[in-house]
């Protein structure tokens, strides 16, 4: 892997988030809120989830070992979530490009919200968070579904690659 593909993977990661925060933007929050059932519930816990994984993945990267994931209340709405999420963007964009080509090739050393500890190469690591990424919000477009509100515009990574050539 490369830090010019491990970058468009993170490219397509928060376009196709971003498809999908635009489609719950069009929730009510008790729409955001209601529980559904599913792995987390609703929307708002399925996407407070997600994020939480980029946002541990980056306390790791830094060197902090977090010791659980954010509490999905701690987001009474998508305005609160996506400042948070662009925060972490934010941090993890400028991460990758300061680790450089060799950098994205070294392990880090980790634990797990249970004190495991593992070593994982760093490209690998983003690659996994792109991954959970595209799983959950495969949830979350079923989510919006069952509300009645109309799914995010195609997050599949053809449609990014599609896109991009056509830009």
């Amino acid at each position: 892997m490369t830090l010019r593909e491990l970058q468009a993977l993170l490219d397509f990661h928060y376009w196709a988030r971003d498809r999908v925060l635009e489609a719950a933007q069009s929730l009510t929050v008790e729409q955001f809120t209601r529980s559904l059932g599913g792995s987390f519930g609703s929307v708002r816990d399925t996407l407070a989830h997600t994020y939480g994984a980029d946002w541990i993945w980056h306390a790791r990267w830094v060197g902090e070992a977090p010791t659980a994931l954010p509490d999905p209340t701690q987001f009474p709405d998508l305005a609160v979530l996506r400042t948070a999420w662009d925060e972490v963007e934010e941090g993890t964009r400028g991460l990758v490009a300061s680790l450089g080509e060799a950098g994205i090739q070294r392990p880090i050393e980790y634990r797990t919200v249970d004190g495991r500890a593992f070593s994982q190469v760093f490209w690998q690591m983003v690659q996994h968070v792109v991954n959970h990424g595209s799983y959950h919000r495969g949830q979350v477009t079923t989510l919006l579904r069952q509300l009645g509100a109309a799914p995010p515009r195609s997050t599949d990574l053809i449609t990014y690659y599609r896109e991009r050539a056509g830009a």
